[in-house]
């Protein structure tokens, strides 16, 4: 009895030891235990031990979620122990392993290889650091140090060349038709989820101050906390990549670099669902969209994929690569009602491998979300979107404004492109102070980013509620075409803590939706109708929101928080330059607005395009062209745009189009000496060469070589051939369905 003691004690040691344990020795220790009490049988120390063991499985289910890659490692050590084994039976024989020992790798394989079934064609066996992959919060993620490229580049191998020339003219016309018909669900299924997120938010963030704006700071401070913990919690536990725009990501994507669980089901689906606490919309519909276009084209999530033999063409990132640019494009135009913005901003900031081919997909997609957006504007013109509705499905038409200017209106339209630019890079300079301060806090746990969370929520409450106390009243003016005052409905000239017959400005652009602010700012003849005092204390108000709720682990967007810093930034240029200018202070805003963006995304062709689409007025196409060119030369004087600094942030590299001129004195043969060296394979190679070079590099290829090759003419040494390359997923295909030989035979005799 003593000694049964003394090893249960030693064993209650042994499991308490498991807290700082990985989840292998926890399930060694397990097994060990539960069977020697099993053969002791012994009910009382059994029924001990499993209540031990459900509690140190309930203490370690975070580590275990935690760790997604651990069933991957655990079954793959038992491939390698046996290609070891084979290797140390075979190392100094000549002739290939008999059929015997390849029948047990094949049996062994087949084993612990059958939970790595999904995404064979796109992860390798090996256990990689994957950027953002345990970040939970995407925005301001730690810099990694391993990153997996994707495949763009068609590896032209004889495979390749096999498969193309035996394509028949109706699986070419079957795969032209799938690329046709995903670009047309794409667009069709991002018109109708933007179009329900836009009139969502804009009905929740409606009713939500109108609930709350006469019952006090409390109820109003409740209610963001509310949405915000809400978004938080979704995006902090279920989907980390969730938080932020995604248009980084999307970026990096597309340029190449494997971000995982970015187009995600899982990401979708919280993206949707926390956009009630949504701060910006543009950037999450442009991820939204991204996501729809690659579930598409892999048939649905990795667990139930459509097993549909036409989506096979698909099956490759490329191709995958040109669908998610359809979405990428299709969310812009969701989010700005700019079919022809959406496509010159796929081409001008995110797709980098971009083609001529592509331009009529990213098109054809943008048109179908166009044709669905009008559809709902003439239903919520009815009266059929809810109170708040109809301000959803965005345009701030300024159409009926006339726009008359001369050549002296060139110096104040030059001084807001100055000011743009030297205001957007100061913008991106702090934010990127801001983001780096969050990635201290966010790393400390779960708990500290919805803390961060909560505390921006509360601060971002007082300032919303507490600021219009500073603003004067303003008289209701009789020729106001809207009801003023007015605390209840849609409208504007809120009441708020004025008497009848006035108005609070400050709360007229506080106390509605972010769209009706816009319009507000950008509203025409009505030199009036905001005082400087306000539109100060807009813009700075703004410019401290934008930069501490840009980071908190909720979806977030940059595109409407810049727009309303530049439009009142904008106005107060109009209102300064009114005695010298005949351009109304409200298209000043629209130009502020423009030189903001230009100055901190760097943009141009596609902004421009994205604003006359917008403001429904080709007039602005001269000066808001001056605008956009002085505003990005400027800010280039100073810093990147603010996506390059969110994806050094990320640590996610970009390969830009053009290399550095540096590059062009290096040789491929320099490169190829750098460490680590490079691995080839024979044409024909053993079981356990295979194991062994997958176990022991990362190379995501290797050069396939035959160094039997006669010597050149004059040399006494025989030269290699290069015969292509073959891919690490490829391998792990080979491995997974046991394609081996039995024999040494050629690649040239393989039927």
């Amino acid at each position: 009895m003593k000694k049964k003691g003394m090893r249960d004690n030693e064993t209650l040691q042994d499991f308490a030891s498991l807290r700082h344990s990985g989840s292998n020795q926890l399930a060694e220790l397990l097994s060990r235990s539960l069977l020697d009490v099993i053969c002791k049988q012994d009910p009382q120390s059994l029924a001990r031990h499993l209540i031990l063991i459900i509690v140190i499985i309930l203490k370690n289910i975070y580590e275990m979620c935690s760790k997604k890659d651990t069933l991957v490692m655990k079954e793959w050590t038992r491939v390698v122990s046996v290609g070891e084994s084979i290797q140390q039976q075979i190392q100094h024989e000549e002739t290939p392993p008999s059929k015997n020992v390849q029948a047990s790798v094949s049996v062994i394989l087949s084993n612990s290889l059958s939970h790595l079934e999904n995404n064979t064609l796109h992860q390798p066996l090996l256990k990689r650091n994957r950027a953002l992959s345990s970040n939970p919060l995407a925005l301001v993620g730690a810099k990694v140090s391993h990153i997996e490229s994707l495949d763009y580049e068609i590896n032209e191998n004889e495979l390749f060349k096999h498969d193309w020339r035996s394509r028949s003219k109706f699986q070419v016309l079957q795969y032209i038709f799938c690329k046709w018909t995903l670009a047309l669900l794409v667009g069709l299924l991002t018109g109708l989820i933007a179009t329900f997120i836009n009139l969502a938010v804009e009905n929740i963030a409606g009713y939500k101050i109108l609930a709350v704006i006469n019952k006090g700071l409390a109820y109003f401070t409740g209610a963001n906390i509310l949405l915000t913990l809400f978004a938080a919690v979704l995006c902090v536990c279920f989907a980390p990549t969730a938080a932020g725009p995604g248009i980084p990501e999307v970026k990096a994507y597309l340029n190449g670099v494997d971000t995982p669980n970015i187009v995600w089901v899982t990401t979708l689906i919280v993206k949707e669902l926390s956009l009630l606490d949504l701060i910006g919309k543009e950037g999450p519909l442009v991820h939204i969209g991204c996501c729809i276009a690659s579930l598409l084209a892999q048939g649905g999530p990795d667990n139930y994929r459509l097993k549909w033999r036409w989506l096979r063409h698909f099956n490759n990132d490329r191709d995958r690569r040109d669908i998610i640019t359809c979405g990428a494009s299709s969310g812009v135009c969701a989010a700005f009602r700019s079919p022809v913005g959406g496509v010159l901003f796929a081409l001008e900031e995110v797709a980098t491998w971009w083609r001529s081919a592509l331009l009529w997909r990213t098109f054809f997609s943008t048109a179908v979300v166009v044709v669905i957006l009008r559809a709902f504007i003439e239903i919520c013109n009815s009266g059929k979107c809810g109170l708040f509705g109809k301000g959803g499905l965005i345009m701030f038409d300024v159409s009926d404004v006339v726009v008359t200017y001369h050549v002296t209106d060139v110096i104040p339209i030059t001084m807001v492109g100055i000011l743009g630019g030297i205001l957007g890079s100061l913008y991106n300079y702090l934010l990127h102070k801001v983001l780096v301060v969050y990635n201290l806090i966010n790393q400390k746990g779960r708990i500290h980013k919805l803390l961060l969370a909560l505390t921006v929520s509360i601060f971002t409450s007082v300032c919303l509620y507490g600021l219009p106390f500073l603003a004067k009243c303003q008289p209701c003016h009789p020729s106001a075409r809207e009801i003023c005052p007015t605390n209840t409905g849609s409208g504007n000239f809120k009441q708020f803590n004025c008497p009848d017959g006035h108005y609070n400005d400050l709360a007229t652009l506080l106390f509605t939706t972010n769209d009706d602010a816009v319009r507000n700012i950008f509203s025409s003849n009505t030199p009036e109708e905001f005082q400087t005092a306000s539109l100060l204390i807009f813009f700075v108000l703004y410019c401290i929101l934008g930069l501490v709720t840009f980071g908190i682990a909720v979806p977030s967007g940059l595109f409407l928080p810049i727009i309303l810093m530049g439009s009142a930034y904008g106005r107060l240029v109009g209102i300064a330059m009114r005695s010298y200018t005949k351009i109304q202070s409200g298209l000043y805003a629209v130009l502020g607005a423009a030189s903001l963006m230009a100055g901190s995304m760097r943009m141009t062709v596609s902004l421009c395009v994205i604003f006359l689409e917008l403001t429904n007025n080709l007039l602005l196409l001269p000066i808001t062209m001056i605008v956009l060119l002085v505003s990005k030369t400027v800010g280039d004087s100073f810093n990147p745009s603010i996506y390059e600094i969110i994806l050094d942030l990320k640590g996610l590299p970009f390969l830009d189009a053009n290399p550095e001129p540096w590059m062009r004195n290096l040789t491929v043969g320099e490169l190829a000496d750098a460490k680590p060296p490079v691995v080839t394979l024979c044409g024909v190679e053993k079981v356990s060469r295979i194991v062994e070079v997958l176990k022991n590099t990362t190379h995501n290829a290797f050069p396939v070589v035959d160094e039997r090759v006669a010597p050149p003419m004059g040399l006494a040494i025989g030269s290699t051939e290069l015969h292509g390359l073959i891919l690490r997923a490829h391998l792990a295909q080979v491995l997974k369905k046991k394609w081996f030989l039995t024999e040494k035979r050629r690649t040239e005799d393989w039927k």
